[in-house]
């Protein structure tokens, strides 16, 4: 039986990942390299120190990649946080959740500050307590530190009792090597071949479909895969 959920944020709480893409390419921009926004895209879901290395070379990474990053947060708070928007039924989803008695965290890669202004947009700021942000791990997703801090703080729950809700691969890769299965939404852009690929044991467009589909869904125990 599921007895915790753990969510990813961007892409599958809020509507974001354009615009995470869009401020990684106006920074890479601002320091001289002009990368297509599809394979930007394609790396949301990383933290930067993940995302980084795919575009600059060891040295660029060791001259300007930190300032780099502090400026595509600066970009993303000016120009595109006001912009993103709350998936429908995403309070209606963790209230349902919360009625069966489950434990519910957030595991994000995005940094402390930005993951309380996502809590905001979605909605649920008054709901859930247990979170972990990129502060709280030392490597990023793919790997599974964020999962493995989020698993921790949540009370009496092994892996096997809790499962994960993310949008990307690296979500499902991530949970994977810290012994959890992963729900995939295709609201962060991902396919459900893709998802299935990367290990989600379901996939839902969105969390208003994972709602709809509760009561058959893994989120209530059940192992059924579902396209």
């Amino acid at each position: 039986m599921t007895k915790a959920v753990i969510f990813d944020v961007d892409g599958t709480l809020i509507d974001s990942v354009p615009q995470h893409a869009r401020a990684w390419q106006d920074a890479f921009r601002n320091f001289g390299h002009d990368i297509p926004f599809e394979d930007l895209r394609r790396q949301i879901g990383k933290g930067g120190d993940k995302l980084l290395p795919v575009f600059l070379s060891e040295d660029e990474l060791q001259g300007v990649g930190q300032a780099l990053e502090k400026h595509r947060s600066q970009i993303l708070k000016e120009r595109y946080l006001p912009t993103m928007r709350g998936f429908a039924q995403v309070r209606a989803l963790i209230e349902r959740l919360q009625a069966d008695g489950k434990q519910l965290a957030l595991a994000s890669s995005a940094k402390q500050d930005e993951l309380q202004a996502y809590k905001k947009i979605a909605q649920i700021d008054d709901l859930i307590d247990t979170e972990t942000s990129s502060d709280d791990a030392q490597e990023s997703k793919p790997d599974p530190d964020i999962f493995q801090a989020a698993l921790q703080q949540l009370k009496g729950i092994a892996a096997g009792d809790a499962i994960v809700v993310g949008d990307t691969p690296y979500d499902a890769e991530a949970a994977g090597k810290a012994g959890l299965r992963t729900i995939g939404l295709l609201s962060g852009g991902w396919s459900a071949e893709e998802l299935k690929r990367a290990g989600c044991v379901a996939t839902y467009q969105d969390p208003a479909d994972l709602l709809a589909h509760y009561d058959s869904s893994p989120l209530v125990g059940s192992q059924t895969s579902r396209a």
